[in-house]
């Protein structure tokens, strides 16, 4: 039988599962663009093509070592009900982010009223459902929605996840409705805490970055799909001197692979600073995992066994093998296993 080392299983803390389907079709133009076409995609999920497509993704980031996922999702109720479902055929645990969406991308995204979706929630908890709050961006909520879904995730004990500073169009909408930047208007109106997560952050400003160090949020990078639209680059560096705590996600799901997030992430790192080994490997490992879990409110999670007996480790000492692993191997060296035991 071939050797193996068991690790954390990785965490997978933002995912647009759908997306998965535009994988190839979109490259050109800029993000606004390519937000057209997922719309477009957007706009003819049912319930059934949910279920079987989400079961196919949920797979594929099983295989590729993630072993739980935050599933931000704004396909609407019944689909919500297929992502659990499909997530439940993969055999992957999974905490549904239910998106907060009161103005702009399509109907099927909307609510009616901030008390609707909180409902809507309250319904989803009530199957038995890992759910979180997620507010989808200060575009897409006003800021009466966004303190109502603060105050309710407080209450309640959820995490809270929202996409913002992605886009520096983003910004200049925020500066010119609210006279503040997205994150600073998520503070105002009492999004930051320790349970939430701001997905993206790549043109945060030093004062929303002193925002969230002060509040406890995290923020969770996405580099793949970031690279993949023109997001910029998450700004590690700064991030890291206030102690800011990062995860990991696959987002708009180009790639499925956290070892190639986390590479990303230390690569952004590394020409920022003009030298090597920035984030320790370890640090680098509890990205992919524990805080990623951490972002999700999960306490226990499957692990993952590295096989190293695979072509990618041959002829790698022992001691060797973290590196060899982030740094010179794909997804296809990791596999599921079991609850691990928690790491201290």
């Amino acid at each position: 039988m071939a050797e193996a080392l068991t690790l954390p299983g990785f965490v997978n803390a933002h995912s647009h599962a759908f997306q998965r389907l535009l994988r190839g079709r979109t490259e050109g133009d800029d993000f606004w663009a390519w937000r057209e076409a997922m719309l477009d995609v957007a706009r003819g999920q049912t319930p059934a093509d949910v279920r079987e497509l989400y079961a196919a993704v949920y797979r594929e980031m099983r295989a590729a070592g993630y072993t739980a996922v935050g599933e931000f999702h704004y396909l609407g109720r019944d689909e919500a009900h297929a992502a659990l479902e499909a997530a439940g055929q993969a055999d992957l645990d999974i905490v549904l982010l239910h998106a907060a969406y009161a103005r702009g991308g399509i109907v099927r995204f909307r609510q009616p009223s901030v008390t609707a979706y909180l409902g809507e929630v309250d319904a989803l908890r009530a199957t038995g459902a890992r759910v979180g709050v997620a507010p989808h961006s200060v575009r897409a909520c006003p800021p009466d929605w966004l303190r109502a879904v603060a105050r309710y995730a407080e209450r309640e004990g959820l995490v809270l996840q929202v996409h913002a500073d992605e886009q520096p169009r983003e910004i200049e909408e925020c500066l010119t409705e609210h006279g503040l930047r997205p994150i600073e208007l998520l503070a105002r109106e009492g999004c930051l805490g320790p349970l939430t997560t701001i997905v993206h952050a790549t043109h945060a400003s030093d004062g929303e970055l002193d925002l969230l160090a002060e509040s406890g949020a995290r923020i969770c990078a996405c580099p793949t799909t970031e690279a993949n639209l023109g997001d910029g680059f998450v700004p590690v560096a700064r991030i890291r001197e206030r102690g800011i705590p990062l995860c990991i996600g696959s987002d708009s799901n180009i790639r499925i692979d956290p070892l190639e997030e986390l590479r990303e992430l230390e690569g952004v790192a590394r020409r920022e600073a003009g030298r090597r080994n920035v984030v320790a490997l370890a640090e680098l490992l509890r990205i992919g995992a524990d805080e990623g879990a951490a972002a999700l409110g999960l306490a226990e999670w499957d692990g993952v066994e590295v096989d190293l007996e695979h072509p990618a480790l041959e002829g790698v000492a022992p001691r060797d093998v973290p590196a060899a692993l982030l740094f010179g191997c794909a997804a296809d060296v990791l596999a599921p296993v079991g609850h691990p035991p928690l790491q201290g």
